[in-house]
């Protein structure tokens, strides 16, 4: 009961606390890039709070759906990162097919956000709905094949069994499998969480826009939980890769949440290097290289299988 308290805490501590972090990680990566000197570190945290101070304004076309996207954009990364290992930092909570749980529940903040965006019957938010509902639709084959991957090396159909010290005989026995898993994984993070080369959330052209043209109409408390949100869920996806390049526990909670928590320093910074040197790709070559990804993860079974 005490560990399962302990890593409960732990948990929601980072997930609350440092999760904006990485947004500020990554527009620090852009800028120094760019040579620019950047918005600090902590700006992400300033832009929340600044949010939840402003007025909102409610369009009257909207109903309760507009307002419960930016809430459960907000309630579902926090419940679903309960079932996820932050590192070697245990789940707090798991049974087995909680991974099939946690996907859908990301399924359900996406289709509550496009939901909202429909709300608002604007066809210019309803174009952004679609493309990403799309998008999603053909990254989900992807992550439950790395998921099958996970499941077949470790045996266990827990998230809580698929990541960490389970995956080190995987590394030893089934590398290369191992690999083209990991690299499928970072795709499904770059994807769901609407970075470059798939969406530019920096970007304001109307015919490019997929994540940002969804909350527009969005303002004050709802638009800041909408950013809290979304950097929730860049650390709930980060950690999972996290899990498949650390599956050496160090014997210590401290030093574990220590190396899980530079560890997605560092990925935020490589997302950050990805967006400065390559550009956003043309929207009739994403599914293309979507659908090449989910058969990167087919392959990567195959070769388990081998």
């Amino acid at each position: 009961m005490i560990r399962i308290v302990t890593d409960l805490l732990w948990h929601l501590s980072l997930l609350f606390v440092c999760s904006p972090l990485l947004i500020g990680v990554i527009a620090k990566t852009k800028a120094l890039f760019g040579g620019r000197q950047g918005p600090p570190l902590l700006q992400p945290y300033f832009d929340i709070l600044k949010l939840f101070r402003k007025d909102m304004l409610l369009s009257r076309t909207t109903t309760w759906l507009f307002r419960c996207g930016p809430v459960l954009g907000v309630a579902v990364p926090a419940v679903a990162a309960l079932f996820v290992p932050f590192g070697n930092i245990g789940a707090p909570f798991g049974f087995d097919g909680d991974l099939i749980l946690v996907t859908y529940l990301l399924a359900l903040s996406r289709f509550a956000t496009a939901t909202a965006a429909l709300d608002t019957g604007s066809s210019f938010e309803g174009m952004g709905a679609a493309r990403e509902v799309t998008f999603a639709c053909l990254v989900e084959p992807t992550l439950f094949f790395v998921l099958i991957v996970l499941t077949s090396l470790t045996g266990s159909f827990s998230l809580a069994g698929l990541f960490g010290s389970a995956l080190l005989p995987g590394w030893q026995t089934d590398g290369p499998s191992m690999v083209l898993s990991l690299v499928c994984m970072f795709v499904v993070v770059l994807v769901e969480n609407c970075r470059i080369p798939f969406d530019d959330p920096a970007t304001h052209l109307e015919l490019t826009m997929i994540h940002e043209v969804m909350v527009l109409d969005h303002s004050g408390p709802d638009l800041g939980m909408i950013l809290y949100g979304s950097a929730m869920k860049l650390m709930l996806m980060g950690a999972m890769v996290v899990g498949l390049v650390l599956p050496c526990p160090l014997g210590n909670q401290f030093l574990d949440a220590l190396a899980f928590g530079l560890a997605m320093l560092a990925l935020a910074a490589v997302i950050g290097v990805i967006e400065s040197v390559m550009a956003r790709l043309q929207l009739l070559r994403i599914p293309q290289l979507l659908i090449g990804t989910s058969l990167l993860s087919f392959f990567s079974f195959i070769l388990l299988l081998k």
